[in-house]
C-alpha cells in the first residue's frame, strides 16, 4: 500500500502530465513507443473522391528557432527542420497539388526566419506547386517574413501581423551590482567583446556595433518586403515597416495580405492556384497525434501553451523560454514569458 508521501507525488506526477498535455485527448503509451517518427497523413476535409489531389496544411507555430523546443514530459520540433521535413514529403507526393501554410507565430531569430522563407522559395522552385499562407491569431516579424515566400496571403479579420523589424533585448544588472557592492570583471581580447553582456554597461562604440547589425537585418526585412508585397501604397511603405502591429484588416488595406477569411477560403486559394476542383484536405503530423478536424493538430500560436499547475506555480513554457538564444529576433512578444 502507498503511504501519503508516494500518494502524493503520483497525484503530482498525473497533474503535471494532464498540464503539459493541455485540454486535447491525452494518449497513454505504455511499454514501447513507436521508434519511428516519421509523418503521417490524415484527410481531414474532401469535396473530392478516393485517390483525389491533395492539399496539404503546413503548421508554422510558436516562437522560429533552429533548435528543439523542450518542455517539460515532451519532446518538441525544431522548426525549421519541422517546415523542411513536410515540404519535402509535399514535394516528392505527386498527389500534393498545393500547401496551406499555416501561420501562428510571433517570429523567432533572424536567421531561423530566412531559412524557413528560403526553404518555402526551394519548394516552389523545386516542385512548381502553389503555396497559400493562412495567418491564424499571430503571424507578425519573423511570421510575416515567412509568409512572403507565399503566393497568396490569407488573413482572418482578427489577425494580428506586420511588425517589420529587428529586436536585440539587452539588460544590465551592473548598477544593482554597484549598489550591493559586487563587481564583475571580464578580460577579453577587444573593448567590442562584452558588448550587450548583463554585467556590464554598453558604451557609445559598442553600441554602435550592435545598432549596424541591426539596421543591416532590417534593411534585409524591407528588402523581402518590397520585393513579394507590391501592391504596397509607396507613400506608406516607410509607415508600415517601422515595426508597427497590424489587425489582419488593416493589413489588407495597407496591401500586405491579399484577401481576408478562414481555412475553407484558403482551401478553396489553394485549389483555384493548383487548377484543381475538387481536392483532398490533408494534414501531415506525427503518429499518435489525435486529428478529428483541420484545426485538430494546430498548436498555440505563442511560442508554446502555457502548463501550469496552480499550487506550485509551476511555468513549464517560462523554463522552456530560456532555451531560446541570445541573439536579434525578428519578433514581436509585447507579454513577458
Amino acid at each position: 500500500m502507498m503511504d501519503l508521501r508516494t500518494r502524493g507525488l503520483a497525484g503530482l506526477l498525473l497533474v503535471m502530465l494532464w498540464s503539459a498535455a493541455g485540454c486535447g485527448p491525452l494518449t497513454f503509451v505504455v511499454g514501447v513507443t513507436p521508434g519511428d517518427q516519421r509523418l503521417d497523413s490524415t484527410v481531414v476535409e474532401s469535396d473530392g473522391q478516393a485517390g483525389s489531389q491533395r492539399v496539404v496544411i503546413v503548421d508554422v507555430t510558436g516562437l522560429l528557432l533552429n533548435h528543439r523546443k523542450n518542455s517539460l514530459l515532451r519532446e518538441g520540433e525544431n522548426p525549421v527542420s519541422d517546415l523542411t521535413e513536410k515540404l519535402n514529403a509535399a514535394k516528392h507526393d505527386p498527389r500534393v497539388a498545393a500547401v496551406i501554410l499555416r501561420l501562428n507565430t510571433p517570429g523567432g531569430t533572424v536567421t531561423a526566419s530566412d531559412a524557413m522563407y528560403r526553404e518555402i522559395l526551394r519548394f516552389k522552385q523545386q516542385s512548381d506547386k502553389p503555396v497559400v499562407a493562412l495567418m491564424m491569431d499571430v503571424a507578425a516579424s519573423g511570421g510575416y517574413y515567412v509568409a512572403c515566400a507565399s503566393d497568396t496571403i490569407v488573413a482572418y479579420p482578427t489577425t494580428i501581423t506586420g511588425s517589420v523589424g529587428v529586436i536585440m533585448q539587452t539588460i544590465s544588472f551592473k548598477p544593482a551590482l554597484d549598489r550591493i557592492g559586487i563587481q564583475a570583471q571580464a578580460l577579453t581580447s577587444g573593448p567590442n567583446k562584452d558588448a550587450g553582456s548583463p554585467l556590464s554597461v554598453m558604451t557609445d562604440e559598442q553600441r554602435a556595433v550592435l545598432q549596424k547589425l541591426v539596421d543591416n537585418f532590417y534593411a534585409r526585412f524591407v528588402a523581402v518586403v518590397r520585393e513579394h508585397r507590391l501592391d504596397m501604397p509607396a507613400d506608406r511603405f516607410d509607415e508600415l515597416t517601422d515595426g508597427r502591429v497590424l489587425s489582419g484588416e488593416d493589413a489588407l488595406a495597407a496591401g500586405m495580405v491579399d484577401e481576408l477569411g478562414d481555412l475553407r477560403d484558403a482551401f478553396a486559394r489553394a485549389k483555384q492556384l493548383a487548377k484543381l476542383d475538387r481536392a483532398d484536405l490533408v494534414v501531415y503530423h506525427r503518429p499518435l497525434t489525435y486529428v478529428g478536424s483541420p484545426y485538430a493538430a494546430a498548436p498555440a500560436g505563442q511560442p508554446e501553451a502555457t502548463s501550469q499547475i496552480n499550487l506550485l506555480q509551476l511555468n513549464v513554457d517560462a523554463m522552456a523560454d530560456l532555451e531560446a538564444p541570445a541573439g536579434f529576433y525578428y519578433l514581436w512578444r509585447p507579454q513577458l514569458p
